[in-house]
């Protein structure tokens, strides 16, 4: 999962251009996108979209604290979502209180136990901030986490998230350095925070490099233009494959060796864990 495309949960007219985005996932959103009076018409809506989906559905949901989560899932669960996104989340707790309502509804609408992952959005209030390390074993349907900077900038009551050259202002580049070691740390696919202005290329190119740099697997996106080069940004390219393919053979060679030389360098352990993990994932974006 590389990509995961937002899509208004009351917008039928986006619904299309988002199925057909190559997105691996597309998610509905019920929360932020859809006002207060547009919510019990969005959850019906967001129902029929993901019966029989050409793509990979998520739904996100409305936050625990906001009395709603119950009612989403009610209307939703019956149309077997593959993931359901969990805003505002602080403590791994609430992915464990979370998973155990998918597992009622679950048994509930004759879905398997355990199909519906989980998606949290795990750094978008203050005291999330706090919460980053207690992820780990709060459930196996959490499979990703995400962060978040324009809520946390609501809940700090910051003026700007991004200085003037485009950088994460310190503690938004804080938040996303906790996000993506909690995420490993659990076990979950680190996914990257959305770049708002979808007509800045070149900003928007930077971040999807640096984050694939760092060690997120994927990223958020508003708009169906931004697809495609996520999915180029976080997909391991030829050369790094074949490096990573030479990296193993040079340990295969060697059995026992604790570091091994390769185009004049010195590797050890954690280069081969590397390129194991590289390769695993290109195996399986290529079986699809």
């Amino acid at each position: 999962m590389r990509s995961f495309l937002f899509i208004p949960g009351d917008s039928e007219r986006k619904l299309a251009k988002a199925y057909a985005s190559g997105a691996d996932v597309v998610i509905l959103d019920l929360e932020d996108s859809v006002s207060f009076e547009r919510k019990g018409a969005a959850r019906g809506l967001v129902a029929e979209a993901t019966r029989d989906a050409p793509v990979k559905v998520a739904i996100r949901v409305n936050a625990i604290g906001s009395g709603m989560m119950e009612e989403d899932l009610a209307a939703v669960m019956a149309a077997a979502p593959a993931m359901i996104v969990v805003p505002k989340t602080e403590t791994g707790a609430d992915v464990t209180r979370v998973a155990a309502m998918l597992a009622v509804h679950e048994a509930e609408n004759g879905l398997d136990d355990g199909s519906t992952e989980i998606l949290a959005i795990a750094t978008e209030t203050a005291g999330a901030l706090f919460g980053l390390g207690t992820y780990r074993g709060a459930s196996p349907r959490l499979t990703a986490m995400a962060w978040g900077a324009e809520d946390l900038s609501s809940a700090l009551g910051a003026t700007r998230v991004r200085e003037a050259d485009g950088r994460l202002t310190h503690p938004y580049e804080m938040a996303r350095t906790l996000c993506l070691a909690g995420a490993v740390a659990a076990d979950a696919a680190p996914i990257d925070t959305v770049y708002p202005d979808f007509r800045d290329e070149a900003g928007f190119l930077a971040t999807c490099a640096a984050a694939a740099a760092d060690g997120f697997l994927g990223k958020l996106a508003i708009h169906p233009a931004q697809v495609g080069p996520i999915n180029a940004a976080f997909t391991p390219s030829d050369a790094a494959v074949t490096h990573a393919t030479r990296v193993v053979a040079a340990f295969d060679a060697e059995p026992g060796a604790g570091v091994v030389s390769l185009d004049g360098a010195m590797l050890d352990r954690p280069h081969l864990l590397n390129a194991q993990r590289l390769l695993a994932r290109a195996a399986r974006l290529q079986a699809g």
